[in-house]
């Protein structure tokens, strides 16, 4: 059964997706395919059924990542089939808390940049939507400082299934 990583900002338009195919092609760069599967969806569903915004797409596309996305808002009963729910910031963070049926599953989520040692004291990914263009490009930055942190994290979670 693979290890499920799901991240989650407000509408799964910018933030979550980004993360989603940085993500995704570390783990694949990882050789981590096969045993990982990474996702990710809004804590509200607003832009549910549409694509990454258009700045996502642009930034990803530009550092030679996928962009493919349809936006979707977490649900409760997800919890059951993710292992990890990554909150791009501490609003994020409280609101999935909060949604979690069991407190094994609030256990479950983690804010994105804690995964960043340079993060110091600021743990969120700002939200880059009502921005302009470089919003965006720091958004990948973080995102990819904070995925060696998590692609090792879960390389751990994965070890220790197999082994």
């Amino acid at each position: 059964m693979p290890y499920r990583v799901c991240f989650v900002c407000t509408g799964n338009i910018c933030r979550s997706p980004m993360a989603e195919s940085v993500f995704r092609a570390r783990v694949e760069e990882a050789g981590l395919d096969q045993l990982v599967e990474v996702d990710s969806a809004g804590t509200g569903g607003w832009h549910e059924g549409d694509g990454a915004d258009p700045r996502t797409v642009a930034v990803l596309e530009a550092n030679g990542y996928g962009s493919d996305h349809t936006a979707r808002q977490f649900q409760a009963s997800w919890f059951s089939r993710v292992d990890l729910v990554v909150a791009l910031d501490s609003g994020h963070f409280k609101a999935l808390r909060r949604l979690a049926p069991t407190p094994e599953d609030a256990d479950k989520v983690r804010l994105l940049r804690s995964y960043d040692p340079a993060a110091g004291d600021d743990p969120d990914v700002p939200d880059p939507y009502y921005g302009r263009m470089d919003g965006f490009e720091e958004c990948l930055e973080m995102v990819e400082a904070a995925s060696v942190g998590l692609l090792a994290a879960v390389q751990e979670q994965v070890e220790g299934q197999v082994s």
